[in-house]
Parts: structure tokens; C-alpha cells; sequence
């Protein structure tokens, strides 16, 4: 049976102990981080060892391509891709000209994935930064109101959809008002229902109809006082009731220090607020073994939600002409923005908020 989790893997190949260890437990996913990537052709052959340990060619695999600060992939076998705050300077302002962009970078970003056998893409990014939040979110936005965010938002989903790959919206409800960076800490939010709901939530309820959503390690005051979105009940009946998402949830990194307890005990209380599917990505085979030891096995209406998902892949990616597209792109955005400072997400500051 299909367990309820998607996990890393710590190189380039798959070793005899990982394979083994997939094959038994048969995880929903996998992810891939920079340390599994050298070339195109080592990534293709590790996604189809990925997929053959568990024996099902579509099993989701997973990748954080946003651009910027949070690229797995980059040169000199792909490009370097802008970060979302980007493509609003570029356009100047102009949100049609910016959603036309973004949805051009998507797209071939989409191309890129789609060559690798990549099918997941862990964008986009429907945070709304405040004034004075961490900047782990940073120019990682689209922009810095919910209504041009979602705008932006809706033009990626879109982009990655035609090009044959599914996007997960993050970091639901929210992580644009954190003042801490939830790899290292647990932001807490006190600001009002109200106010959430007028401002941090209207990019998700904007996206309600998008096949995956990743949750944000944040405890929000107002919803529960205790307990991170992740693990919190109120907070998964948030996301399904006053965002109405109805699609598949999944954690953010269960490894994040946001986090408490021991990973048995996060794994435990993400199922028990209802996530749908949880997410480990450091590849430590200790640390997999653990969690998989009390994993659910994706039955249910996680299981039909899996399974709609998977039905959402376009198996025949809109006609693309590759070379032409990059050329617009980078005439469109060479030297039209200025890169904003923030902590660079990779491996070892951030096995996911990617």
C-alpha cells in the first residue's frame, strides 16, 4: 500500500539501503534537492530509479524551482531564473505585463522539468510580505499585496500546468507576516482574524481550486494559540473551511526546527490535524525510517485526493517554442529588476521552505 509521505533521497544515485527502504515503505513522492543534481541526464536516470523503487511511473516527484534564491536547478545545464518580485519591476508596475511574464518564465520552467521527468513544481509562492517580516520570504513574493499576489500567482499555476507539471501554492494560510524564519524558529502571529482574512489569506482562497497545497510552519494566535498551522486542527479546518482549498494538503519540511517534538511526534500531529500527505527532505535514511514507521497509508479521501491530483497532469504540454520563448524572456528581463537581499534557501538553511 501507498504511504501518506514524500521523501528525499542524498545524492546523485540512489544507494542499495535507500532503494530498499522505498521499496518497503512506497512513499506517495519523492523530492529533489541541488545535492541530487549534476547533469540532465544523472537526473533523468535518478527520477526513473525514484519512481522504479516504488513501482509506479507516475509517482509524483518534486522540485523547488521558484528562481532567485530557490533554484535546485541552474546553470550551466539550465538557466538562472529571476526571483518572483522580478516580474512586476520588470513590467514597471503594469500587473498584465507582469502575469504575462510570469506565466512565460513558468512555462519554461515547466519545459525544463518536463525534459527530467520532474512533475511537481514547488511554486508558486502566494505569500503577501508585511513591513518589518523575516525576509525568507523576501523577493521571493510576487509582489507586496494579496490581490496583484494572486494575480501573479494564478499566471504561474498556469504556466506549470500547460508545460506538464503540477504546482503546490505555499506557504498556506500564509508565512508573509512571520517574523522569523520557520527553518530555525516558529513564527508566531498575533494579528486578528479579520485582518488575516482581508489580507494573508485572499491569494489561497484565490487558488482554491489549484490540485496541492503546502502548509506554513506558523502558529497563528487567532486560529490556535499553541499550534503550528501544520499541526493544528483549527488550522487544517481553516484552510478547508474559510479558504475552501479542496485539494491535497501537504506539510512543509517535518524536519524545520519550527517544529517540536520528536519526528514521530510531528508526523503523528500533522496527521492528526488533518493533513493529507507529509513531507520529509533531508534524505537521512534514520530520519525516514522513523517517520515511515508511523505514516498512514494514503487511503480514504487523502487517496481520492491523491489520485485527483495525478488526473491533473497534462500528459501533452502545449506546443512551445523553446528557443524563441527564452529569447523573449530574456529581452523582456535582462537588467529590468534589482535583486532584493534575504537569506539564500538552499540545503543547508532550508530543506524546503523552498
Amino acid at each position: 500500500m501507498t504511504s501518506a509521505a514524500i521523501f528525499g533521497c542524498t545524492g546523485y544515485r540512489l544507494s542499495a539501503q535507500e532503494r530498499a527502504f522505498f521499496a518497503d515503505a512506497n512513499p506517495w513522492g519523492f523530492i529533489l534537492f541541488r545535492r541530487n543534481v549534476e547533469s540532465p541526464d544523472q537526473v533523468r536516470a535518478l527520477v526513473q530509479d525514484l519512481r522504479d523503487s516504488v513501482g509506479r511511473d507516475d509517482a509524483p516527484v518534486l522540485i523547488d524551482q521558484e528562481g532567485g534564491r530557490v533554484q535546485r536547478l541552474g546553470p550551466p545545464f539550465w538557466p538562472k531564473y529571476p526571483p518572483g518580485a522580478a516580474y512586476l519591476q520588470a513590467a514597471e508596475g503594469d500587473v498584465f505585463k507582469a502575469r504575462e511574464l510570469v506565466r512565460l518564465g513558468a512555462r519554461l520552467m515547466a519545459h525544463d522539468l518536463h525534459e527530467l521527468g520532474i512533475n511537481v513544481d514547488c511554486v508558486p509562492v502566494m505569500d503577501v510580505p508585511v513591513p518589518g517580516a523575516h525576509d525568507i520570504i523576501g523577493d521571493r513574493a510576487y509582489a507586496r499585496d494579496p490581490q496583484t499576489v494572486a494575480q501573479l500567482g494564478r499566471a504561474a499555476a498556469e504556466g506549470m500546468l500547460a508545460g506538464g507539471v503540477l504546482p503546490i501554492i505555499k506557504h498556506i494560510p500564509g508565512h508573509g507576516r512571520a517574523f522569523a524564519d520557520s527553518h530555525h524558529d516558529l513564527p508566531i502571529v498575533e494579528t486578528p482574524l479579520a485582518e488575516l482574512d482581508a489580507w494573508d489569506f485572499v491569494p489561497f482562497r484565490a487558488m482554491s481550486d489549484m490540485p496541492m497545497a503546502m502548509t506554513a510552519h506558523v502558529v497563528f494566535t487567532a486560529v490556535d494559540a499553541e499550534a503550528p498551522a501544520t499541526t493544528s486542527k483549527a488550522g487544517i479546518r481553516l484552510i478547508r473551511e474559510r479558504l475552501g482549498f479542496g485539494g491535497l494538503i501537504m506539510t512543509d519540511d517535518l524536519s524545520m526546527q519550527a517544529l517540536s517534538g520528536t519526528l514521530k511526534e510531528r508526523t503523528e500531529a500533522s496527521f492528526k490535524a488533518g493533513n493529507d500527505i507529509v513531507l520529509h527532505c533531508n534524505g537521512k535514511l534514520d530520519e525516514m525510517t522513523e517517520i515511515a514507521s508511523v505514516t498512514k497509508t494514503l487511503g480514504g479521501i487523502a487517496a481520492r485526493r491523491a489520485e485527483a491530483v495525478l488526473e491533473r497532469v497534462v500528459r501533452t504540454p502545449e506546443p512551445l517554442d523553446v528557443d524563441a520563448a527564452r529569447a523573449r524572456f530574456a529581452a523582456a528581463m535582462e537588467g529590468r529588476y534589482q535583486a532584493a537581499s534575504g537569506p539564500d534557501v538552499g540545503e543547508a538553511q532550508a530543506p524546503e521552505l523552498a
